[in-house]
């Protein structure tokens, strides 16, 4: 039988014959011959090539759109303050790209002509540029290659601690939830019926030029239930706008007819910020009556029950000093950018506060939403005016004076997030400058306490140094110098598990106390890599004593309510006349003080979105390294240096955040 036969067999051959095919004859099968006529393949082209001329016109309208919006974004945007200021490491990373730029211009020259090492005899070598190349080659790989590697080696294993930190923390977070630990009352509820059994408690609200949100910070702290003999309500306003002032005085007076004990400051001389302010409030007379102070900025807006969720863990607890609640925001959803920082504060405070509150009763002072006892404040000096974070100042000397501090993860007070990017970078940069000014003038006092030795190396090398100090040095230097560079000097290419699978390991676990967050785990990686900038800026002017490290810029608000607010208008909409009437905030001098006010109102003005020229430089430079790496077939390094320069392009441009028609 022939090799190409096929028999074919039937069991029941009655009606049927055995055929024997030899060969490949399409004759003989004819329901194979299907031809295609030259018609419908002509239209089965036609309808391909349109396909591909549709995906291809519409890639060049998106980005002609694109280019459009960035151009008219260049047009009427502003360059920041900050970096008409800072120029120095604007100046390195330019000079860096610049240097770039022409490495890859003479890498593709070098690639298209397939110049390479084995040409080492020097006939071979034909012209200048081809010479220089070889020259560059040689020492490159003597030189600077080694010199790369022990500095990206340096990073890594500076990365590598540092995400054994968050590990360790992750996993005394995890124990906590297994075993369910939380502070408890050690004492006994107070007795409702008798208002002396409650302690005399200090409510602070230090605010300045909060026009959106005083009058909303105000009424929270006015409906705290407490016994109304028992508290005592401070609204310490440094605001220099006096219509302002005014109109936060009108709505202190209203408070006040209705029985509220509150009162109004204001300081001639503003000196200090807010550690100013609140040492001011701290000097008068009548706090000597009072055991504790309660802090809230003039965002926040605490439930009617946050003292009595707080101050009973301070009876039977004579060493306790702080306890400090969580913060909960009521814009948490309104941008991408506010999605981040909603990431970044979940593990801030259901990681990093509860695990140090609950295995080392110590942490930072978050500067608001917490409850202090008056005499640890007062053993520990005071509120200083030495840095732009008093919070953490006054944090690390009562822990050297040997007082506790309690966090409540279930305690929520409702703040607001930055919703721009211009408020969200000035408040990053006081918050990376203040503890490096912080520790170089408390490096001294921490050797020389009497704490633990085990104490003295927690608050040196982890609270500062590796968390404060090394994080921002080497998520800049690692991943906007070295990744870039190595492109460039492939002897010193970083493993692909330091950029990728480690760093994406590590936002995983940053983003579990936020678990809807999870869709935004790429960019919230990209983003803290975009952040590092800012951050490795403030560490060293806070380092080195720079100018813009004693800058305290006020957190833009907008005034957002939560949901219960809304519940509460509507609830006071719907109220009889009548009743509205015994209700009225105002007496008819104030409605006249407030049309007078309004009047004087000076008209809005106008915002811009900024442009940020270290962020685009930086954007620049990551996306030429890309380019440059697509040279090399590099597939991670390739992907990660192309979206990360994006990422830094979409932030230089200030497309992140609200955005200003």
């Amino acid at each position: 039988m022939a090799p190409n036969s096929v028999v074919v067999t039937i069991e029941k051959p009655n009606d049927f014959s055995l055929v024997e095919m030899n060969g490949t004859d399409a004759s003989l099968l004819p329901d194979k011959q299907k031809a295609v006529s030259r018609k419908q393949f002509t239209w089965f082209l036609l309808l391909k090539a349109h396909k591909v001329f549709t995906c291809v016109s519409w890639l060049a309208m998106a980005s002609k759109g694109m280019l459009a919006s960035v151009r008219k974004r260049i047009v009427v945007s502003d360059i920041s303050e900050e970096d008409k200021r800072s120029r120095r490491l604007y100046r390195f990373i330019k000079a860096f790209l610049a240097i770039s730029v022409m490495a890859l211009a003479i890498e593709i020259i070098a690639h298209f002509k397939k110049w390479n090492l084995m040409l080492i005899r020097p006939w071979e070598v034909q012209g200048l540029l081809q010479w220089s190349y070889m020259a560059w080659l040689s020492f490159r790989v003597e030189y600077i290659a080694p010199l790369v590697i022990s500095l990206s080696n340096f990073c890594i294993v500076l990365f590598l601690i540092q995400s054994l930190d968050r590990l360790v923390l992750c996993l005394g977070c995890f124990w906590i939830k297994y075993k369910k630990l939380k502070p408890q009352i050690d004492g006994g509820a107070y007795d409702i019926e008798d208002s002396s059994s409650f302690p005399k408690v200090l409510v602070q609200i230090p605010m300045c030029n909060e026009r959106e949100v005083y009058a909303q910070s105000i009424a929270a702290a006015c409906q705290i239930d407490w016994p109304k003999d028992r508290i005592l309500i401070q609204v310490l306003d440094d605001s220099d706008d006096g219509n302002l002032q005014l109109l936060i005085k009108e709505e202190v007076s209203s408070w006040q007819e209705k029985g509220v004990n509150i009162i109004y400051r204001h300081r001639l001389i503003r000196t200090g910020y807010k550690a100013g302010n609140l040492k001011s409030a701290m000097a008068c007379d009548y706090v000597k009556d009072y055991e504790f102070v309660a802090i809230l900025d003039a965002d926040f807006q605490p439930n009617p029950d946050f003292l009595k969720l707080t101050v009973p863990h301070f009876k039977g607890n004579p060493e306790l000093g702080l306890v400090q609640a969580r913060w909960s925001f009521v814009n948490k959803d309104e941008n991408l950018l506010t999605r981040l920082q909603n990431i970044n504060l979940c593990f801030h405070f259901e990681v990093e506060q509860q695990v140090n509150g609950v295995f080392l009763n110590f942490f930072g002072f978050n500067g608001t939403a917490g409850v202090w006892r008056i005499k640890a404040l007062e053993e520990s000096g005071g509120w200083l005016e030495r840095t732009t974070v008093e919070d953490m100042d006054i944090a690390v000397r009562a822990h050297l004076n040997g007082w506790k501090f309690i966090f409540l993860n279930d305690v929520k007070v409702l703040c607001e997030l930055p919703e721009c990017y211009e408020a969200y970078k000035k408040q990053q940069h006081r918050w990376h400058s203040g503890p490096m000014q912080l520790f170089r003038l408390c490096l001294p006092a921490i050797i020389t306490s009497k704490i633990f030795m085990w104490k003295k190396a927690n608050l040196i090398f982890l609270f500062f140094l590796l968390r404060k100090l090394i994080l921002p040095f080497y998520s800049f230097t690692l991943f906007c110098i070295i990744l870039p560079l190595t492109m460039f000097i492939p002897e010193a290419e970083l493993p692909i598990w330091s950029i990728c699978y480690v760093p994406i390991f590590m936002s995983f676990l940053n983003i579990l106390p936020a678990p809807k967050s999870f869709p935004f785990l790429v960019p919230y990686l990209l983003f803290e890599n975009t952040m590092s900038v800012t951050k490795f800026n403030a560490m060293i002017s806070g380092l080195f004593q720079l100018g813009s490290a004693y800058e305290w810029v006020v957190t833009k608000k907008t005034g957002r309510s939560s949901e219960s607010d809304l519940l509460a208008l509507a609830e006071r909409e719907s109220k009889p006349p009548g009743e509205e009437k015994i209700l009225r905030r105002h007496s008819e001098s104030g409605l006249e003080l407030l049309n007078k006010l309004k009047q004087q109102e000076l008209p809005p003005t106008k915002k811009k979105n900024k442009l940020y020229r270290k962020e685009l430089a930086l954007a620049f430079l990551l996306l030429t390294a890309s380019a440059r790496s697509l040279l090399s077939a590099h597939g991670v390094h390739f992907y990660f240096l192309l979206f990360q320069g994006l990422s830094f392009l979409v932030v230089g441009l200030d497309l992140i955040g609200e955005q200003v028609s």
